[in-house]
């Protein structure tokens, strides 16, 4: 009679919540599109707005610069908020300022937009790997943030290639009005869709430097950094790189390659996180490093350049689901600021890799970027090499999770 009962409990606890996971992956997809979107608009922005295309693309600068500088505080500041609830204000600021973006007047209220609808991403990467690890068991949690993560390589690969189309057909504010009509139906699919949570309700918080000191913890964001620095050194000088192979012409195809490998790196991820995060992440860095060894030797030739840009681009795919469930598991009650420090990593990279990248190619040019990749790379392999009592353990997740919470229970 018990079994009979309690087993499609049972069931139902395995199942994985796939239409909630979704809708997180949702949000990151309008994160990553509306920061990319002006790529592809910078003429016609620049032309409405009687500016020249350089100040049109600091609309780019200004979100990455409110996503930078509004992670950390607005992750604390909302802590003790149920969690929908900062899921939707995340979500309802990116309806405003999309909004705010599409009818800006001129380039000071379009950089205001811009620095807003930042902040509203800050604060939502910040929420989203903890809130899918949330709704599912420990054994289940690699695989939950995969299905989460999934936004954001389709996102990647089709941002700047969706900005130019939609510049051509409907003009800039039409795309930035679309960005606007998706977040109200992600409103309503939360609502609908998504369970909610209780904040941290605990009298003390873990200090910043507390968290950031905690054994893993550094290893971890120092292999992010590491590894972030040398794929948006390639990604953000694609262009270039590419028109090396003659295939200037063609980003958008090569850009292409990579999203659907991106989405076959996705798909084993959730295979791999779980049981064998350490191996996945060493093994990324390693095929990472061989195309860039294939580059520096081959990457003259279209031919090479596609195949590398699709092992790249899987070896990518499973990035942020596995250093994001490293850090979190290493942060222990600590994961959401831990996860609010990966978001100023991360955003740090993205900058970092475009200075980086621009001094490389003024001085040296394109080929230049394979070795310094190494290099990167190479250092990212060293440090999760030697995070195995810390940060990248070996074994199933679940076991060294539960070893961690056993000694802290101690």
């Amino acid at each position: 009679m018990s079994s009979s009962t309690t087993t499609p409990d049972l069931v139902a606890q395995e199942r994985l919540p796939v239409a909630a996971l979704l809708a997180l992956a949702m949000t990151g997809f309008i994160c990553i599109v509306t920061e990319t979107l002006p790529a592809g608009l910078l003429p016609h922005i620049a032309g409405s707005l009687a500016v020249t295309p350089a100040l049109a693309g600091q609309a780019v600068t200004a979100y990455a610069a409110g996503s930078l500088l509004a992670a950390i505080p607005l992750t604390i500041a909302t802590r003790h908020w149920r969690r929908r609830a900062v899921l939707l204000l995340t979500i309802a600021g990116f309806l405003a300022f999309n909004s705010m973006t599409a009818l800006a007047p001129n380039l000071w209220t379009l950089l205001a937009a811009r620095f807003l609808a930042g902040m509203s991403a800050g604060l939502a990467w910040s929420l989203l790997a903890g809130y899918a690890r949330r709704m599912v068991a420990v054994h289940q949690q690699g695989r939950a943030m995969a299905i989460a993560m999934v936004g954001t390589p389709i996102a990647l690969s089709l941002g700047v290639p969706l900005g130019t189309w939609f510049g051509t057909t409907l003009g800039w504010r039409g795309a930035f009005g679309i960005m606007s009509a998706l977040t109200i139906a992600l409103i309503a699919w939360v609502v609908l869709k998504v369970p909610d949570y209780p904040g941290d309700n605990g009298r003390e918080r873990m200090a910043l430097r507390k968290v950031f000191m905690t054994p893993g913890v550094p290893s971890v964001l120092g292999t992010v950094v590491a590894w972030m620095l040398a794929h948006n050194i390639l990604y953000t000088y694609i262009a270039p790189f590419a028109a090396r192979a003659g295939l200037g012409a063609h980003v958008d195809a090569v850009l292409l390659v990579f999203g659907a490998a991106a989405l076959a790196g996705i798909w084993l991820a959730g295979r791999l996180v779980d049981r064998h995060l350490r191996a996945a992440v060493l093994a990324s860095l390693a095929l990472f490093a061989c195309v860039a060894l294939l580059f520096a030797w081959l990457g003259h030739l279209p031919v090479v350049v596609h195949a590398g840009v699709a092992l790249w681009g899987l070896s990518f795919g499973g990035a942020a689901t596995f250093l994001q469930t490293a850090l979190a598991d290493a942060a222990g009650h600590g994961a959401d600021t831990a996860l609010s420090i990966n978001v100023v990593a991360w955003n740090s990279a993205i900058a970092g890799g475009g200075v980086l990248g621009g001094i490389l190619l003024d001085r040296w040019g394109a080929p230049s970027f394979a070795w310094a990749l190494l290099v990167l790379l190479a250092l990212a392999f060293a440090i999760a090499w030697s995070a195995r009592a810390h940060g990248f353990r070996p074994g199933p997740r679940a076991a060294s999770t539960a070893a961690r919470s056993a000694a802290a229970g101690h």
